[in-house]
């Protein structure tokens, strides 16, 4: 079987510089090679960051992503570039979390898509951020995002 090539990747293989915020970002996609199958793909970055639009502050945040592909996945170099851009941006949690979501469906329009923005506490209090968009279909397996809930040093 002959691999595809995929002439339209600038980032995956090539020295990308870091986008300077979310609005010059290259969210990058590919065919799905398996578009007549259900399966979930799955994102996870435990080390996200963004800045307080007030005070200019670090947030921090674990965001799981999962999705059903339709006929389009999401390089992962590019989402990963993406993410990182978020570092000099300032950003509440919620806009932030579902701004990544909207571009992620802009990018590769999956068929189902979940992300879970697990905020850590400023000021003592944790934002939990949920979005999902689209129909699961029944025989979709996707396991449970697994970021247990905040307890401080319970």
């Amino acid at each position: 079987m002959a691999k595809p090539k995929y002439t339209t990747l600038t980032q995956l293989g090539a020295k990308s510089d870091l986008p300077s915020e979310p609005s010059v970002k290259t969210l990058e996609r590919v065919p799905n090679p398996h578009p007549s199958e259900n399966y979930t793909v799955r994102f996870t970055a435990p080390e996200f960051t963004c800045l307080c639009p007030v005070t200019g502050q670090p947030d921090f945040a674990h965001f799981v992503i999962d999705y059903l592909p339709a006929k389009w996945l999401v390089e992962s170099k590019s989402l990963k570039l993406y993410l990182h851009s978020y570092r000099n941006h300032g950003g509440f949690h919620e806009g932030t979390t579902l701004d990544i979501a909207k571009d992620l469906i802009a990018a590769i329009a999956p068929q189902w898509i979940r992300i879970g923005g697990y905020w850590y506490p400023r000021g003592g209090m944790p934002i939990d951020v949920f979005f999902e968009k689209g129909k699961k279909p029944a025989d979709l397996w996707v396991p449970e995002q697994g970021v247990e809930p905040y307890r401080g040093r319970g």
